[in-house]
């Protein structure tokens, strides 16, 4: 398998009041271990995180606060030479959905970034050709153009910003 996940969990989460990582970050993990996926970083920033060392490996992004693109980078760079392509999930996107990640897989080579589309709008999880990693904006990869593919039968992960 050429295709490792990163997840992004270094923001501050001011909007939710609290460190939301802690809360959805499970439910993101369980998600991608019903997958093909065997290697998994998850970006920490604001605050720490615990992760189990059997789900992924937590690396530190002290630079977290200068853009969502700054902590993809973080995380891109953890990945190993052999890792083709990298997953892109949110840590506060909760209800993930294993089948959209597997499609996302199965249409990895469609273009440099692939991103799951529901209803038409893009959305998460986002695969990004290792040729293109060099080209993350600290905005992040949202700015990228991509190829979509459509999960609209799928529920959306979600981006949890306010508390339910």
């Amino acid at each position: 398998m050429t295709v490792a996940a990163v997840v992004l969990a270094a923001g501050a989460a001011t909007r939710y009041g609290g460190p939301k990582q802690a809360e959805f970050l499970p439910a993101v993990l369980a998600a991608l271990g019903r997958t093909q996926i065997t290697e998994v970083v998850v970006v920490a920033g604001a605050h720490p995180l615990c992760v189990d060392s059997t789900q992924a490996r937590v690396v530190q992004c002290d630079r977290w606060a200068d853009g969502p693109g700054t902590s993809l980078r973080c995380g891109l760079e953890a990945l190993g030479d052999e890792v083709e392509h990298a997953l892109v999930v949110l840590a506060d996107g909760p209800d993930l959905d294993p089948r959209a990640v597997e499609r996302l897989i199965e249409h990895r080579d469609d273009g440099p970034v692939v991103a799951a589309a529901y209803e038409g709008g893009r959305s998460h999880p986002v695969v990004l050709t290792r040729s293109v990693w060099h080209d993350v904006p600290d905005e992040g990869g949202r700015v990228m153009p991509a190829v979509l593919v459509d999960c609209s039968d799928l529920e959306a992960p979600g981006d949890v910003d306010f508390r339910r």
